[in-house]
């Protein structure tokens, strides 16, 4: 299927990402969120971003001024189901994101194809909400999309081949190295990742170091850009609790049950850079 048209569910900064990134890529985005607020505050992230890039002098203004062209901010789902793919990036809860999948798949005619977003949930779990299973496929993009060049496309057990085909294409027009991979809870990168970060909360929780000498060992001991405990800032401890609730329960292990030092912080609202608290201050 050839894909003109990309519909975002989702103005935050992943979602306001891609379609920064597929309008820079040349196709044409609507943006949907469910408040004037958060469609607005997705369009300002893209702006500003546009706008530093001219200054650096990396983006002509004339291109930037086309790619802000391109991308259409919206609280309507039906403007979003008449894309030829939405790409679902809505926060990662699977009952919401099944929610929003049912609404739009009402809505959507039957050759829209469907990608989530998600970091974790199951791609078949997800599909098996729509009539599409077919048509949907994972592509779990990186944080700062506009920067990582990584997306990770799952097939799910019913993904056909045309819909693989199609989300790889867009990869590749979108600049973007696509890495291929089976449909287990937390993909390749959050098996890994966050078992990781969630073992560098129980070392602080333990006693065992500061926060700043366990991301020291890690950068300097493993060659990792940034530590464990900055990184969980950044990505938003909300979403590692999240993350790691999805794994003990798709591989029901309590191995996987979130750190208690973490879960209390997500208590407490120091969700990290978010929230301007995390395991640093970002006030």
């Amino acid at each position: 299927m050839s894909v003109r048209t990309i519909a975002v569910l989702g103005a935050g900064q992943m979602g306001a990402g891609i379609a920064q990134v597929a309008a820079a890529s040349g196709y044409n985005v609507v943006m949907r969120d469910i408040e004037e607020r958060f469609v607005s505050g997705g369009l300002s992230k893209i702006e500003g971003r546009l706008q530093r890039a001219v200054e650096k002098g990396s983006l002509p203004a004339d291109e930037a001024r086309a790619i802000r062209g391109r991308i259409r901010g919206t609280l309507d789902m039906v403007a979003a189901a008449k894309a030829d793919l939405v790409i679902e990036a809505v926060p990662e809860d699977p009952e919401l994101k099944k929610s929003v999948l049912r609404e739009l798949d009402g809505l959507a005619p039957p050759s829209v194809l469907f990608a989530s977003n998600t970091s974790s949930i199951a791609i078949s779990e997800l599909a098996a909400v729509t009539r599409r299973a077919d048509r949907f496929v994972g592509m779990h993009f990186f944080n700062p999309v506009p920067v990582m060049k990584l997306v990770e496309v799952v097939r799910g057990k019913a993904t056909g081949d045309a819909t693989m085909a199609s989300a790889l294409e867009v990869c590749a027009r979108m600049g973007k190295t696509a890495v291929e991979v089976r449909d287990f809870p937390g993909f390749v990168s959050n098996r890994v990742l966050m078992p990781m970060i969630n073992e560098a909360v129980l070392a602080l929780q333990e006693g065992v170091a500061t926060k700043e000498a366990i991301d020291t060992v890690m950068k300097l001991g493993a060659n990792h850009p940034m530590g464990p405990l900055e990184l969980a800032d950044f990505i938003g401890l909300d979403t590692c609790v999240n993350i790691m609730e999805v794994l003990r329960k798709g591989f029901a292990s309590e191995k996987y049950a979130p750190a208690p030092l973490l879960r209390q912080m997500v208590a407490q609202g120091r969700l990290g850079k978010k929230s301007g608290h995390g395991f640093y201050d970002y006030a």
